[in-house]
């Protein structure tokens, strides 16, 4: 699954892109992030790896990771109309709109909550005219059929909740309107977080403009808040890692917000990750919400999930407290689950197979 970066100009995007990937994009450069979108991984941070390297000293060590697209800065051509980022941004599966809640020489002070109300119209307005070109097609066709009928319906519904300013994800549609509008990629129906980009003493604090305001309205539309400080986390990021825990611990930061944005992607995607771990190697495994044991080996192996016996399973907390597979055995806690047990994050998996 894709995530798009989206954000106004000089927001500090490509700086979050750059954070979550790993990448050395020149942030520096005039229009940096504005024309082509840029792909990278981002690897999940999970400190339950650590542990498991604790216990198994693997000669590898692999974390989960999603896809990560750098959509060009939203911005007007001439003619008043946007830039290519709505047809970048139609292709990913989930949008992070990064706000900026810094001050810049070259913008001044931040304006957060009309940025984010100018992203939200934007994409409202993108979904609004795909809406109306639908419409156009199926009435100019020569034949209505009872399901195009039920097609125009639907559309009727979803142009009254985006011209009063919802969503189309806070509409709670059934499966059955969902399937209709499955070809369409509207921007609104996307999984959305908003990571308000501030500067060292705001995310120290936790305080910044129109606070109570944007998360009033993050509430509403269902969308959750994510806070971060991007350039001090980009320096944080040069030191070793004795040091930056010694930084973070003078400015009394227990979480980067790197790590906060990567688990609030990775969730609101509906992942979670099972775990395996063996003196080869200890690894994080991305599988959706609700996937069975069986789906689970077939991450890891087509022949896995063919051949799949049994999932020997423990919960990676009473692995931790017991400390060894031997221990967590001896207390009971490790159990013998069938092909259709309901994986839960941070199952630490062993599977018997055959084939």
């Amino acid at each position: 699954m894709d995530v798009g970066l989206i954000g106004l100009p000089f927001s500090g995007k490509t700086t979050v892109f750059n954070l979550l990937t790993n990448a050395k994009v020149d942030t520096a450069l005039p229009g940096a992030g504005k024309t082509e979108s840029r792909r990278g991984l981002a690897p999940i941070p999970d400190w339950r790896l650590d542990r498991l390297s604790e216990m198994y000293h693997p000669r590898k060590k692999t974390p989960a990771t999603i896809a990560v697209v750098d959509v060009p800065g939203l911005s007007r051509s001439e003619n008043g109309g946007p830039n290519r980022f709505l047809n970048d941004v139609r292709m990913v599966d989930a949008l992070v709109h990064v706000v900026r809640g810094f001050s810049s020489d070259l913008l001044g002070a931040p304006h957060l909550l009309e940025d984010i109300q100018e992203m939200e119209l934007e994409l409202g307005l993108s979904d609004l005219d795909l809406l109306e070109k639908r419409r156009t097609r199926i009435t100019s066709g020569k034949k209505i059929t009872p399901e195009l009928k039920q097609e125009l319906s639907l559309i009727e519904r979803l142009t009254d909740a985006l011209e009063n300013d919802r969503r189309l994800a806070q509409m709670e549609l059934p499966e059955e309107d969902l399937r209709l509008i499955r070809g369409y990629q509207f921007l609104t129906l996307k999984p959305a977080i908003w990571v308000i980009n501030l500067d060292d003493h705001a995310f120290q604090s936790g305080q910044y403009d129109d606070k109570e305001a944007i998360e009033a309205l993050a509430r509403d539309k269902g969308i959750p808040v994510v806070l971060m400080a991007a350039a001090m986390e980009q320096e944080m990021e040069e030191l070793d890692t004795v040091d930056r825990a010694i930084f973070m611990e003078d400015l009394g930061i227990k979480e980067s917000g790197l790590s906060r944005v990567a688990q609030a992607i990775y969730h609101k995607l509906g992942l979670l990750s099972f775990l395996t771990a063996g003196e080869d190697e200890v690894r994080a495994w991305t599988i959706h919400q609700g996937s069975t044991a069986k789906t689970a080996a077939g991450k890891i192996h087509s022949d896995i999930e063919r051949g799949f016996i049994r999932a020997e399973v423990v919960a990676f907390d009473d692995l931790d407290k017991t400390g060894s597979m031997v221990r967590a055995k001896e207390a009971g806690l490790v159990r013998l689950e069938g092909k259709d047990y309901v994986m839960k994050d941070g199952d630490v998996v062993n599977f018997r197979f055959n084939v």
